[in-house]
């Protein structure tokens, strides 16, 4: 309850210390104006600070009675009740100060009636005891409103993350698949190149598995599990891939998605050479542009076909893009510089993102 935070008190305690000192001013003026003899400034400030510091205590039972009954709950007559009874407390209560406490602060020249501050009480006190419950209620709705707001983006986060870890297990087995596919080429021609890559494979998917609770990785352990699984393939085509680096090494420390190079290798290694007979040529290009990461796969292959569809690996890879960056990334297969082949391209942000790991 917001009653229990000391930061309330002290705020309430402030407030009604301030209101103190203006009903002290304004008597004061008010007298003057009338021409009425004028009492000591500390006899004013008397007067004025405890009438208001009389409101410290209600104050703080309002609220409480507002967060612990508000007026939306159901039944909404026992509520306003409750608060009705609330206020008639409150406006006895000052009377009842009032009364006893005059002889001491001197508010009244003579000792009034108590059925005479009653009404004074009434006239004077009703309003702002329900001024008090209208600002509680605002402020319990407004607290109520942003703990929502924060609890909705904890659970889009939770399933954000939830969603990339689904991506992220369907990535793994596909990944697989193709590998024992490609061991299962060589096995029957090649025994002792089919055994070195299970040997590699089972090292690969060690390390992948290892980082499997992470959305995100370095670029360099990236790149060192990319080299992996292009050792792979070249136990598969020999000398039938040629691979090429160009990486900033500026770029090496910065966070990139887990599992990204190797499905878009894979993709331009199918495509631009596990299709002929020929060698072929893949270039890994990644490069700083301002305060983007532009990684850029081409191939030298037989480009896009209008009737291709996009594979498990990339719908996988863009989906993933979309739920770690949102709008603020690019995955786009283009047709490579000069026309011949086909360029994948992935523009990601860079430095502090809040991304989940």
């Amino acid at each position: 309850m917001v009653v229990r935070n000391p930061r309330f008190w002290l705020a309430v305690t402030a407030w009604w210390t301030l209101h103190g000192l203006i009903l002290a001013i304004e008597g004061m003026t008010m007298r003057s104006a009338a021409g009425e003899p004028l009492r000591g400034f500390m006899h004013a400030l008397a007067a004025g600070l405890v009438s208001a510091w009389l409101w410290i205590p209600l104050t703080a039972g309002l609220v409480a009675l507002s967060e612990r009954m508000p007026l939306e709950q159901r039944p909404l007559h026992r509520a306003l009740l409750v608060h009705f009874v609330a206020v008639a407390c409150v406006i006895v209560f000052r009377a009842i100060a009032v009364y006893v406490l005059n002889p001491f602060i001197d508010w009244y020249p003579q000792q009034p009636r108590l059925g005479t501050v009653l009404i004074a009480s009434l006239v004077n006190n009703f309003l702002t005891a329900w001024l008090i419950v209208g600002v509680a209620h605002s402020l319990l709705f407004h607290r109520r409103s942003r703990e929502r707001e924060r609890q909705a983006i904890a659970l889009e986060a939770r399933l954000a993350t939830a969603r990339l870890q689904v991506l992220s297990n369907q990535l793994n087995p596909h990944f697989l698949f193709n590998a024992l596919n490609s061991v299962a080429e060589l096995v029957h021609h090649n025994p002792d190149a089919a055994d070195r890559m299970l040997v590699a494979l089972g090292k690969l998917l060690r390390e992948s598995l290892d980082g499997s609770g992470k959305q995100e990785v370095p670029l360099r352990e990236e790149l060192s599990l990319l080299e992996q699984y292009v050792s792979l393939e070249r136990l598969r085509l020999e000398d039938r891939l040629r691979l090429r680096w160009d990486v900033d090494p500026s770029l090496l420390s910065e966070p990139v998605p887990r599992l990204l190079l190797q499905p878009l290798v894979e993709n331009a290694v199918h495509h631009a050479i596990g299709q002929r007979i020929e060698p072929g040529n893949v270039t890994v290009s990644i490069r700083r542009i301002d305060r983007r990461m532009l990684v850029e796969i081409r191939d030298d292959g037989a480009g896009l076909r209008p009737d291709s569809v996009e594979g498990i690996g990339l719908g996988n890879t863009r989906e993933r893009l979309e739920a770690l960056y949102g709008a603020d990334c690019v995955l786009e297969l283009l047709p490579a510089p000069g026309g011949i082949g086909t360029m994948a391209r992935v523009v990601l942000p860079i430095g502090d993102r809040g991304m989940p790991r």
